[in-house]
């Protein structure tokens, strides 16, 4: 559907087990049809699509919860395969959800609900994985490849970059407001979660 206002329309009477978004439409944009999703369904993966391939741009969407971004013009495999691994993820059996305790962080498995000091954190799909994953870790160092398989599916530039970015924003929404930070760099070798000795 190229008009995003006629997408809304649909949106609203339908279910979808995937949103496939482009940033630059007609009417609301992708950036925008993925605020109003967002307010309703926070489980169905998004993947956004744009001509643009800037960082600043590859930023703002995933700054708004994007799952993936492709960048025009792409092959039609590559679409498929991304397609593929954010479906494989959203289907994947739950468990029981039982919390993760790094110092006064709680983080609930297979839940988008983190706490830290008593006070809610409020995470991304893809933020919480990601802290997920270092959780899990336990102290240990988790590589950027490692975090890019696990988290992306597969090893692409824009994972790599967007390893980055989500860890800027962990660490503001994580530790920024606490005396104790967690979420440390050993530079050339990746990431780890874990309370800093007092």
């Amino acid at each position: 559907m190229y008009d995003g206002d006629l997408f809304l329309h649909q949106y609203l009477s339908e279910n979808y087990d995937l949103y496939l978004l482009d940033i630059n439409v007609p009417g609301m944009n992708g950036l925008k049809l993925h605020e109003t999703i967002g307010q309703k369904d926070k489980n169905t993966p998004i993947l956004m699509i744009t001509a643009y391939s800037q960082v600043e741009d590859k930023v703002t969407a995933f700054n708004a919860g994007a799952d993936d971004y492709l960048v025009k013009p792409f092959h039609f495999d590559e679409l498929l395969v991304r397609i593929e691994a954010l479906l494989r993820r959203k289907n994947q059996p739950q468990k029981t959800s039982q919390a993760i305790v790094i110092e006064d962080l709680q983080i609930f498995e297979n839940e988008l609900h983190v706490v830290r000091g008593g006070q809610e954190i409020l995470l991304s799909p893809k933020e919480y994985q990601l802290l997920l994953l270092l959780a899990q870790a336990a102290g240990r160092i988790v590589s950027k490849q490692t975090i890019s398989e696990k988290i992306w599916d597969y090893n692409v530039d824009v994972g790599l970059n967007a390893i980055e970015v989500y860890i800027n924003f962990l660490r503001k929404k994580v530790d920024r407001e606490f005396e104790v930070k967690l979420i440390h760099t050993r530079r050339g070798f990746g990431y780890y979660l874990k309370a800093e000795p007092k």
